[in-house]
Formats: structure tokens, C-alpha cells, sequence
């Protein structure tokens, strides 16, 4: 008993002499004095002991201290570095003043007991703004939650009727871009109805494929025109035009050399970016050859090569790579373009697939970041022959209008990742079509017949105008078209004839020749459509043409391509309350879209009749 009582004491002592290092959790909320705003991605970090993190989309940071800590440091672009002494606080919450106020900040004392609301009246919890679908998106019906939200769109002016005998020719560049509808849904999945600019209607049609003829000879695709009554207007015609891009087997594709551009500033470390990100480019990493190669560059504050190029076999390499990356920081988004494209310029294939797939939100905030400067470094960049591809991920900070630019300019396609099963279309399902051009500078030209046509309007395509003259000049960009994808494009004619309640009142040309005939209708014909295209490594451009007679079919008679399209179309006219619309309503295109639904193997249509569904209950709340 004395020998046990011995053993506890010499226990109690050598416990005793060990030094115990006590931790606790500190906390708290990082504000915008400019505003009283939180903001997201602000560095905080204990001095000296690598212990770091990253304030989240509510301000909101947490992290692990030991006792003995003294200070506590904030830091991100654009405003004053903030040291603040810990002391015994468990909560920290402070406001950041922007960098050109050149005052030091001021920090918001508050006690463990206190309400976390008194910083900002009414602010919900950060449980609240976390967990619920609408604090997510960014568009909460909460006043001061809408003010959060910084998402970025180019606007549109929707296209309008135009007289051909005064304006003949309708020039457009194709658009295979599919980001629109992904991101429509996305608002709509959180019970947000979407805002009128981010809804592109040619996007919409284009989310789908449609059941087009293969090309035949030597052309990269088919032409395939079909006219018939319009559904939300039965006295105007709908003209429907679809390109079919020719499927080029997977074992047949040119070697790739493919460079990944990732955005890990810290604007990207929510679940809906840098982790879907890597989950969606593993889909795309399990599709790869051992022909082809990756590299992957990152940028946040700056720009660095993590993966030098790699056989796309070596899956592990490229997968743990991928695997390391963490998100922190500020956005230098054009510096990570220009390494991006050294980088594949460095590593170039000839007849190859040389291609920059970047994935960000788009919120670059350090070097280049206007939408102009953008545009200026893409159009420089494109030359060397390099394609692109954009993702854009996230919400609530989301830039779609850079990523539309970066899209366009750069030779390339834009898609909206909002869940893994859109990464799974994009990167497996549609492989062929989203990375291998088969077809470049796609250009369509419409000339109507006024013997037949009284007015015209294309449906969407508002950012995709040309002028009539760029249509022949072989130096004017315009959109590529991928392995097996197909492009649609729709006009509604107002026939001679039928009252035209959309034409103004402009009074007769004195000094134009006024036709009276017009060399026997030219044998019927309603409309030319006139196509150029350049082969991927070609500079001069080919020309084809259809002629669309003036033969209009019963709406209920046309394919399913021509209903399915038009429902599309009419959905995104609802959705941006557009004047064009005429009688159609969330009814109808359900009706129209379930009649034509046809071969739906992977379900996108299906999904789309669910998605006007929960939009018809959201619009009548």
C-alpha cells in the first residue's frame, strides 16, 4: 500500500513538472468599412507560428491558438493590414478600411456573451447564411444579403424586328457556350428566380443537342434549316437552323496538350469551387490518353507552374497535384493567363489539340481584372494557336461577363459547373465537343427575301452581332465548333401581309429605288444562309450556303428539334419578361417541351420540363 501510495505521488509530480500547453478557439468576423460588408477571403494569421486561414463568404474565420498567443494579423489587397492583441478574447470581429482612406482600422469590441448581430443589425447567423440555398446563391430576400452579392453581367439588348428591304443581311457568329442555362438553374435550384442579363437564350437552346444529320464528304458539319408556324405568335413563322459537328471517335483524336488553369485565390475556398473544381477535372483526367499531356498552373496573389508537363497516363501524378492545391489569397488572374499560355506554347503540338482549360469565379482583383484589359490580353494570346475552354464556378461573387469575354475572345467555349453531374456532361459526356475544334471563325449571314419577309428577328445571339461587312473579312473572330456539338439558331419572320405590331413608323426612303418585283420570288425562296468557317489550322476561310424556301409547316407537324428549341426559347423569354414573347407561358412550354422530348437518353430534357415547373411556382410566390 505504501509502494502504491509512493507510485501516485512520484506520477502526480513528474505531471506536475510537465509544462501543459493550454488552446482555444478564437473566432470571429472580418467587415468592409466602406461599407459594413463581410468580406470574403481576408488572410488571418498568428505571426510567426504558420498558423493561417482564410475568412469565408460571411467574413467569418476560426481558428485554433494556444494560450500564449499575444497577436493576431488581417491582411487582403485592397485595404489596411490589421494587428490586433488577443488578450483572453475568444472573439475577434474587426473592419477593414480600404487602402486609400489611409487610416488604420478600428476594431469591434465584443464579449463572448455579447449577440454577434450588434456588429451588423440584422445580419443573420452564419449558420443561416451557410445552410440555406438562397444565402448561397447570393440573392437572399433579405435586403442587407442582396447587398452582399457582387455577381457580374453583361447587359443585353434584346434583338428587335428589322424591315429587310431596309436592312437585308443578319450577321451573327455561332455560339456553342452553354453557361447560361447551368447558371439559370442554379438560381432556380435555390429558389431564386435568375436576374434578365443572365439569361442568354441562344446559351439555353444550346445547353441541348439536337437529333441532326452527320455531314457528309468533307465538310466539318451539316446544315439543317426547317420552317414552321410559331407557337407563341400563330401568324408569324419560326425558322429553325441547326449545325451538326462531325463526331470524331475518341481513339481518333489528335494528342492533347492540355493546360490547366486553376484560380486558388481565396475567393475559391468554398464547397462549390476549388472542391467541386478538382472533382470535375478528375472526370476529365480518368478520359485522358497516354498520348496526351498536362500541366497545371495555379494563381492566387501570383502565378506558378505546380505541374510540369505530364503523360496523361500518369493519372496519380496529375490527380495528387491536383489533389495539393488550397485555396488563399488575392486574384491575379492575368499574370496566371500569361504563364498559362507560355506555358503551352513551351510544350506546343503541331496538328495537335493545344488548349487552356481555366477554372475560377472570375473575380480577378489584382493586375489585369477590367473586362477591357481582359479582352486585350485574350485577343493578343489567341494567336499562337492556343483554344480555350472557360469554367466558371461559385456564387454570390460570380463574373460571367469576364468569363464571356474570356470565351469569346480567346477562341473558345464557356461552361457554368454547379454540380458534379454538369462537371460529368461537360468532361465525359461531351469530351469530343468541349476540348477538340473541328472548326473555327464561324460565321452565319442571312439575307430575306422582302417579297416574303415583311420584318425579321434572330432570337438571342445579342452579344454574337457582327457587322455585315466582317462576315468576308477572314481577321474577324468569331466562334469555334467542337467534335459533335451542334449549334441552333432561331429567327421569327412576320410574313407580308400580317399586321406588324412591332414596326415603327418611319416614313418612305426619297432617294431608294422602290422594287415593285422581285424576279419571279426567286422561285420561292424565303431566306439564304450563307456559312463561313476555317479549318483549325487554316487562315482562310470556306464559304456554303442553304436556301430556306417559303414552304411553313404546322408547329404540331415540325421535328422535335424545331418544338423542343422553340419551347426553350419561349422559357427564356419568360424568364427575361421580354416584349417578344407574345402568348406564351410557363404552360405552354412544358406542353411543347414534353411533346418533344424524344430520344432523351441522358435526361438534360426531362430536367428541363422540372426546371419550368419550379419556375412557374417561384413566379406565382
Amino acid at each position: 500500500m505504501k509502494k502504491l501510495l509512493l507510485l501516485t505521488i512520484v506520477i502526480s509530480l513528474c505531471a506536475w513538472a510537465i509544462p501543459v500547453t493550454e488552446t482555444r478557439t478564437l473566432s470571429g468576423y472580418v467587415f468592409s468599412g466602406s461599407g459594413n460588408l463581410p468580406i470574403e477571403g481576408v488572410r488571418v494569421e498568428i505571426p510567426g507560428t504558420g498558423i493561417i486561414t482564410y475568412s469565408d463568404k460571411a467574413g467569418y474565420y476560426t481558428l485554433k491558438i494556444e494560450n500564449h498567443h499575444s497577436g493576431i494579423h488581417f491582411s487582403h489587397p485592397g485595404y489596411v493590414d490589421q494587428e490586433v492583441s488577443i488578450g483572453s478574447r475568444t472573439q475577434i470581429n474587426v473592419t477593414l478600411v480600404p487602402v486609400k482612406t489611409g487610416t488604420k482600422t478600428e476594431i469591434a469590441e465584443i464579449t463572448d456573451e455579447q449577440d454577434k448581430r450588434k456588429v451588423m443589425p440584422g445580419m443573420p447567423s452564419r449558420e443561416t447564411m451557410l445552410a440555406q440555398p438562397a444565402y448561397i446563391s447570393g440573392y437572399a430576400q433579405d435586403q442587407e444579403m442582396i447587398e452582399w452579392n457582387t455577381e457580374d453581367y453583361s447587359p443585353i439588348d434584346e434583338n428587335i424586328f428589322h424591315d429587310p428591304s431596309r436592312k437585308p443581311l443578319s450577321t451573327f457568329s455561332i455560339d456553342v457556350d452553354a453557361a447560361s442555362y447551368s447558371n439559370v438553374r442554379r438560381f432556380i435550384s435555390s429558389s431564386q428566380l435568375p436576374s434578365k442579363d443572365a439569361v442568354r437564350i441562344e446559351e439555353m437552346i444550346n445547353y441541348f443537342s439536337y437529333d441532326y444529320a452527320q455531314p457528309s464528304g468533307d465538310e466539318p458539319f451539316s446544315i439543317n434549316t426547317e420552317a414552321g408556324l410559331c407557337p407563341w405568335d400563330k401568324n408569324h413563322y419560326l425558322v429553325h437552323i441547326g449545325l451538326q459537328g462531325r463526331i470524331i471517335p475518341t481513339e481518333n483524336l489528335p494528342p492533347s496538350n492540355l493546360v490547366f488553369l486553376i484560380d486558388v485565390s481565396g475567393s475559391m475556398n468554398t464547397a462549390n469551387k476549388l472542391p467541386l473544381l478538382k472533382s470535375a477535372f478528375k472526370l476529365l483526367i480518368e478520359e485522358l490518353r497516354a498520348e496526351d499531356k498536362v500541366s497545371i498552373v495555379v494563381y492566387a496573389g501570383a502565378a506558378g507552374l505546380v505541374l510540369s508537363p505530364t503523360p496523361g497516363d500518369q493519372k496519380s501524378n496529375i490527380m495528387g497535384s491536383l489533389e495539393n492545391l488550397q485555396a488563399g489569397g488575392s486574384t491575379a488572374g492575368g499574370q496566371g493567363i500569361k504563364l498559362a499560355y507560355q506555358t503551352a506554347r513551351d510544350h506546343f503540338i503541331k496538328g495537335g489539340n493545344n488548349r487552356l482549360i481555366l477554372a475560377t469565379d472570375g473575380d480577378f482583383n489584382v493586375g489585369i481584372s477590367s473586362n477591357a484589359g481582359m479582352e486585350e490580353l485574350i485577343e493578343g494570346e489567341r494567336k499562337s494557336g492556343v483554344f480555350l475552354t472557360v469554367l466558371g464556378f461559385g456564387m454570390g461573387n460570380y463574373k460571367d461577363s469576364k468569363m464571356e469575354i474570356l470565351a469569346d475572345k480567346g477562341n473558345g467555349n464557356y461552361a457554368y459547373i454547379d454540380n458534379i453531374l454538369e462537371a460529368k456532361k461537360v468532361f465525359v459526356n461531351e469530351f469530343g465537343g468541349t476540348l477538340f475544334t473541328i472548326a473555327k471563325d464561324v460565321k452565319i449571314q442571312v439575307e430575306f427575301n422582302p417579297a416574303f419577309v415583311q420584318s425579321y428577328r434572330l432570337v438571342g445571339y445579342e452579344n454574337r452581332k457582327l457587322r455585315d461587312e466582317d462576315f468576308n473579312d477572314d481577321k474577324k473572330d468569331a466562334g469555334e465548333l467542337g467534335s459533335g456539338h451542334t449549334v441552333t439558331a432561331l429567327y421569327e419572320i412576320i410574313p407580308v401581309g400580317v399586321d406588324n405590331k412591332y414596326q415603327g413608323n418611319i416614313d418612305p426612303l426619297k432617294y431608294q429605288e422602290q422594287k415593285t418585283e422581285n424576279r419571279g420570288h426567286f422561285r420561292g425562296e424565303m431566306m439564304t444562309v450563307k456559312l463561313r468557317y476555317k479549318l483549325p489550322e487554316e487562315d482562310q476561310s470556306k464559304l456554303t450556303m442553304e436556301i430556306i424556301k417559303n414552304n411553313i409547316t404546322d408547329f404540331e407537324k415540325t421535328s422535335d428539334n424545331f418544338r423542343f428549341s422553340a419551347s426553350v426559347a419561349a422559357y427564356g423569354m419568360i424568364l427575361r419578361d421580354s416584349e417578344f414573347k407574345g402568348s406564351a407561358d410557363y404552360d405552354q412550354v412544358i406542353e411543347w417541351a414534353v411533346n418533344s422530348k424524344g430520344r432523351d437518353v441522358e435526361g438534360y430534357r426531362a430536367e428541363l420540363i422540372r426546371l419550368v415547373e419550379s419556375t412557374k411556382l417561384l413566379s406565382s410566390l
